[in-house]
C-alpha cells in the first residue's frame, strides 16, 4: 500500500513538472500562490444488502496546476452491517488521508485517495449476549470519478458528486461488505477556493 501511495505522489509531481515546462516563460507561476489554496468537505453514503456506511471528510489542499489538485483529509465514518443470521456489526473509524483530483475538463474529474483508518469494532450476536469488541487499523485506496458544478478558470469553488470504490479490498475495510466485496461509495460535498476574490481584485487594478 505504501508503494501505491508513493507511486501516486510521484505521478502527480511528474505531471506538475511537465505542465509547467509546457507553459510560456512569462506565464509560469512563481513560488507559492495562496489563491491556489482550497478547503472543503464531503459526506459519504453507501447502502448495500445488510449494511450502511455514513461519514464526513473535511480536507485542505492546493491546486498544483489548472487540472490537478492535491489535498490532505481526515475521515469520520460509521458503519453498520447485519449478516444473514441476524448478527450485527457496528464500526466507527477515524483516520488521515490524502487525494489527488485530475480534471480532464472543468466539470468532470477522476480521483485517487489513500486512507489509513483506525477502527473501533463491535460484534453483536443475535440476542445481544457476549458482545465482542476490538480495535484495529486498515488501509484503503479509493478510486473513482465525479462531477463538479461551478468550477472554471479562476474559480475553484464548486459543488461535487462522486462515486468511488476501494480497489485494495483489504479485510476490515469500511468500504467492503461482510463478504469482502467492493461497494460503491457515494460522496457529495463543497470545495471552497481560498483568497481567490482578493487575487482577482489585484489583477484588475
Amino acid at each position: 500500500m505504501k508503494k501505491i501511495f508513493l507511486l501516486l505522489c510521484l505521478t502527480s509531481s511528474s505531471m506538475t513538472i511537465f505542465a509547467q515546462q509546457g507553459e510560456p516563460e512569462d506565464e509560469k507561476p512563481r513560488g507559492f500562490q495562496k489563491d491556489k489554496l482550497f478547503t472543503g468537505g464531503d459526506l459519504t453514503l453507501s447502502f448495500y444488502t445488510g449494511g450502511t456506511t455514513m461519514g464526513v471528510s473535511p480536507y485542505f489542499g492546493y491546486s498544483l496546476t489548472k487540472w490537478l489538485d492535491a489535498a490532505v483529509s481526515l475521515n469520520f465514518i460509521y458503519q453498520g452491517q447485519k449478516d444473514p443470521y441476524g448478527n450485527k456489526v457496528r464500526q466507527t473509524n477515524i483516520g488521515p488521508g490524502a487525494f489527488i483530483r485530475l480534471f480532464p475538463i472543468d466539470f468532470l474529474y477522476v480521483q485517487a485517495q489513500y486512507e489509513h483508518n483506525f477502527i473501533n469494532h463491535k460484534y453483536i450476536p443475535v440476542g445481544g449476549s457476549s458482545t465482542f469488541k476490538d480495535k484495529f487499523d486498515v488501509n484503503s485506496l479509493l478510486v473513482g470519478a465525479g462531477y463538479s458544478s461551478g468550477r472554471g478558470e479562476g474559480n475553484n469553488t464548486y459543488y461535487y458528486l462522486s462515486v468511488m470504490f476501494d480497489v485494495a479490498q483489504l479485510p476490515n475495510s469500511p468500504y467492503v461488505d461482510s463478504y469482502g466485496r467492493m461497494v460503491p461509495i457515494i460522496r457529495a460535498g463543497y470545495n471552497v477556493g481560498l483568497f481567490q476574490g482578493r487575487q482577482r481584485r489585484n489583477r484588475n487594478r
